[in-house]
């Protein structure tokens, strides 16, 4: 009885439905940016489409390495003063720390 899931028939009431409810100004560009959407899911699937320029592969390398050595040298001035502020429980106590 069933012959599946896109039987022209079900599409047939799938495109009037579409019809009523974007009116038939809206129902190309409707279906283009489905189309788009569809193209650009399946490039992402497959791996199709590259994210970045092959030159730029080393820039963010570098921008990758500057960031970790910008953050190691921030890391010693805060750790030195961490060292240096004395604890709050020996505020409280009046112990020293």
């Amino acid at each position: 009885m069933t012959t599946g899931i896109l039987s022209p028939t079900h599409l047939l009431v799938v495109l009037v439905v579409a019809l009523i409810v974007l009116g038939p100004k809206r129902l190309p560009g409707a279906g283009k940016a489905l189309g788009q959407g569809l193209r650009e899911f399946k490039d992402s699937i497959s791996g199709a489409a590259v994210d970045h320029e092959p030159g730029q592969v080393p820039a963010i390398t570098e921008l990758l390495a500057s960031s970790s050595s910008d953050a190691a040298m921030t890391q010693s001035p805060v750790r030195e003063t961490a060292a240096a502020v004395p604890s709050s429980a020996a505020m409280t106590t009046g112990e020293p720390a």
